[in-house]
């Protein structure tokens, strides 16, 4: 019995030595990749962000309506279109 757990752990340590390895090779290559992916994940956080709290959305607006008006009625026209076609473009997918 005392061979077999020596067997194991040895096997248990050379599995985790060739694990560490392959981590430190695997970050190799995804080391060009690590600052893009950071703005990326900062990205998704304020989009959900604002998607659980409407009234940044409402307040951003209200303000935008107050103090540019036409700009705000183009931005509501755009917005409005997009909301449209991405509303289309999932019922056909």
């Amino acid at each position: 019995m005392n061979s077999k757990l020596k067997a194991l752990q040895q096997r248990r340590v050379a599995l985790q030595d060739r694990a560490a390895l392959e981590r430190r090779n695997l970050s190799l290559h995804f080391e060009p990749w690590q600052k893009p992916l950071t703005w990326a994940d900062k990205g998704i956080d304020a989009v959900n962000f604002i998607k659980s709290n409407p009234i940044v959305w409402s307040t951003a607006f209200a303000a935008l309506a107050h103090y540019k008006p036409k700009l705000a009625s183009k931005t509501l026209a755009i917005g409005w279109g997009a909301l449209k076609l991405l509303k289309g473009a999932k019922s056909i997918l």
